[in-house]
Formats: C-alpha cells, structure tokens, sequence
C-alpha cells in the first residue's frame, strides 16, 4: 500500500512537473510572441522612417522643381515687361516722329532750302546754283530752276537735254546742282548787267513755281544774254557743270 501510495505521489508529482514545464513553456512563447509583436511594429516603424525620409526628400526635390518652375516663368514675365517697355519706348518715338510730322518728301521751296550762287572757273561765262536742304525732311527738286533775272519780264530759256535719269530727291543736308549759262549762241548777242536772281522752285507737274522763290545777289560783274540758259537740277556737281 505504502508502495502504491509513494509509486501515485510521483506520478502525481512528475505530471505536476510536466505541467508546470508546459506552462512555463506556453508563458515563455507568449513572451516571446508578445515581443516579437512589439519587435515587429518597432522594425515597421524603422522601415517607415527611411521610406517616409525618402518621401520627404522627394517632396523637397519637388518643392524646389516648383520653385525653379515658378521662377523660370517670373524671367519670363520680367524678359516680356522689358521688352513692353521697349515696344512703349518704341511707340512713343513713333508718336513723337507724328506729332513732329510725317518724314514723307515734299518738294523743295525756298523755305526749305538755302540757295547759292557762285562764279566757276570751268566753263567760262557759267555760274553755279546749289540748292540745300535746310529742312527736317526730305524734298525733291523738280525739274529745273525757274530763274528770273532783275527786272527781266521773260523767263530764262532751260536746257532740255539736261534732264536727269530721276527726280533729284534731297535729304536734309543734301544739295542739288544746276548750272547757268550766262550766254549762248550765237556770239555777238547783246549781254545785259546782273545785279539780282531771283530762284523759282517748280512743282511736280512743271506747271509754274511752287512755294517761296530764293532771292541772290549775282556775282560782280555777271552779265547775261538773252541766249543763255539753265539746267536741270542735278545730284552732282559735275554733272550739272558739263553742259
């Protein structure tokens, strides 16, 4: 019996054992669940952090591709304000060029013009007129001088074969030529004293003068006949005194 009941105690003693081994073993996996768990969010967290430093980065990386977008346009802007300004610039002078007047040619007057008149060695009995524009805009100088000498009521005979190849256009600053021939043929004319020239500018249609007439005193000594004549007006100096 005492065999028996010694023999039950350690089976009884042995299963409390095992039991106790499992429980400790159950409590042991439990633990290590419960940290592994707690293990896992941490490492979750540290796989977050680099993935949320990389997000962070490459919304800074787009932060500042904005921010160079955004410029790029402001350049832009102030390149086109610039140039506005210019275009104003621009139209402002335009207007400034209207409100002085329009820089279309007009046709050569005595207004617009300073004329001379002067002795030339070369050809002999000869004089030279030289028309220059004193104005702000250009002007053409119509066919030949109407020229009127003294108290002379006729008008002085111009020279068809010097018509020029264009109408001589003049900017300002620009002179145009005309030569005079104080006698013509045939010699032995009656020659007449010249103290006075009066210059008359003619329109484009050649239909008497235009605008006011240019008022010289003649060289000392100027005598012309009833024979001479007047060129075309002329670009060159040379070409208004071939003739």
């Amino acid at each position: 019996m005492r065999s028996n009941r010694i023999r039950t105690t350690a089976l009884a003693a042995t299963a409390l054992l095992a039991a106790l081994s499992l429980t400790a073993c159950g409590g042991n996996d439990n633990g290590n669940n419960g940290k592994a768990g707690a293990a896992a969010p941490a490492a979750n967290t540290t796989a977050t952090t680099p993935d949320t430093g990389k997000d962070a980065t490459d919304a800074k990386g787009a932060k500042e591709t904005d921010s160079g977008t955004a410029n790029a346009p402001a350049e832009n802007v102030s390149t086109t304000s610039k140039g506005s300004t210019g275009g104003s610039k621009s139209g402002k002078s335009s207007a400034g060029t209207t409100a002085s007047g329009s820089t279309s040619p007009v046709t050569c007057t005595g207004s617009n013009t300073k004329v001379t008149v002067s002795k030339v060695s070369r050809p002999i009995n000869h004089l030279l007129l030289t028309a220059t524009n004193t104005g702000s805009r250009p002007c053409y100088a119509y066919h030949a001088p109407a020229l009127g000498f003294d108290d002379a009521q006729a008008a002085f005979p111009v020279l068809r074969d010097s018509i020029p190849q264009a109408v001589v256009t003049l900017a300002p600053g620009q002179s145009a030529y005309a030569s005079i021939g104080l006698s013509g043929e045939p010699d032995g004319q009656e020659l007449h004293k010249g103290t006075h020239l009066t210059v008359h500018f003619t329109g484009k249609g050649n239909q008497g003068s235009t605008g006011a007439p240019a008022e010289l005193t003649l060289p000392a000594g100027t005598q012309w006949g009833d024979n001479g004549f007047v060129t075309y007006w002329q670009s060159e100096m040379a070409d208004a005194l071939m003739y």
